[in-house]
C-alpha cells in the first residue's frame, strides 16, 4: 500500500519549523493527485494487473486483459501512453515511458488470406526510457537502460544500454547500464511526503 509506505517513510522536519510548514502545504496541495494515482493503481490491481510500489499509471489507457500487465517499482507511465494488452506486457522497475508512446502486442498477419491477428509479448527492462511517441511493435524486448528516441518505431529486440532512433529504430549510441536513479523521485506528490532522495525502499 503506497499511502502506508509514504506515511512510514515521510520526511519529519522539526515541528512548526519553516520546513514543516512548507512540507505540509505541499502535501495539502498535492493530495488530490496522490489519491488519483493510488486509485489508478488499485483499480488496475483489482482488475488483475500488477503495479509495483510507487509506480505511476494515472489515467493511462489500458485495453485488453489487465492480468497481462506487470509493472515493477518506481516506474513512470504518462497519461497518454497506450498499452494494448492482447498479450503479456512486462515493464521493469525505474522505467520512464513518455507521452504518446504506443505499446502494441497484436497486429494482423500480412500473409493471411483472412487477415488473421496474432499477439506477442513485450518486455521492457529496468531503467529503460521510452521517449515521446515511440512505437513498440509486438514481440520486442527492450533491454536494461536502453533508450528509445522520440518517434522511433521498434520492431526488433534492443540490447541493454542501446540508444535507438528512427523508423525503423537503429542504434545511434550506447549508455551506461549501472544506473541508480528513480524517474518518480521528484514527482511532486511523492516528494512532498518523502523529500528528495527517499523514494526507494531499502
Amino acid at each position: 500500500m503506497r499511502l502506508d509506505y509514504l506515511w512510514r517513510n515521510r520526511e519529519r522536519p522539526n515541528l512548526f519549523s519553516k520546513r514543516w510548514f512548507v512540507v505540509w502545504v505541499k502535501r495539502s496541495l498535492t493530495s488530490v493527485t496522490l489519491l488519483e494515482i493510488c486509485f489508478a493503481a488499485w483499480k488496475c490491481k483489482f482488475r488483475g494487473g500488477k503495479v509495483g510500489l510507487l509506480s505511476i499509471i494515472n489515467r493511462t489507457p489500458l485495453s485488453g486483459k489487465l492480468s497481462n500487465l506487470n509493472i515493477g517499482e518506481s516506474t513512470y507511465i504518462a497519461k497518454t501512453v497506450n498499452i494494448a494488452l492482447h498479450e503479456k506486457v512486462t515493464i521493469g522497475s525505474f522505467v520512464s515511458i513518455n507521452d504518446g508512446v504506443q505499446i502494441l502486442t497484436a497486429s494482423h498477419d500480412l500473409n493471411s488470406k483472412t487477415w488473421n491477428t496474432y499477439a506477442k509479448e513485450i518486455k521492457i527492462g529496468d531503467f529503460a526510457w521510452i521517449a515521446s511517441n515511440a512505437i513498440l511493435l509486438p514481440g520486442v524486448t527492450i533491454g536494461r537502460g536502453a533508450v528509445i528516441g522520440a518517434g522511433a518505431v521498434v520492431r526488433k529486440d534492443v540490447p541493454d544500454g542501446h540508444v535507438m532512433s528512427g523508423n525503423p529504430a537503429l542504434k545511434v549510441a550506447e549508455r551506461c547500464t549501472a544506473l541508480e536513479y528513480s524517474p518518480v523521485k521528484f514527482f511532486s506528490p511523492y516528494e512532498a511526503w518523502l523529500g528528495s532522495g527517499k523514494t526507494d525502499e531499502n
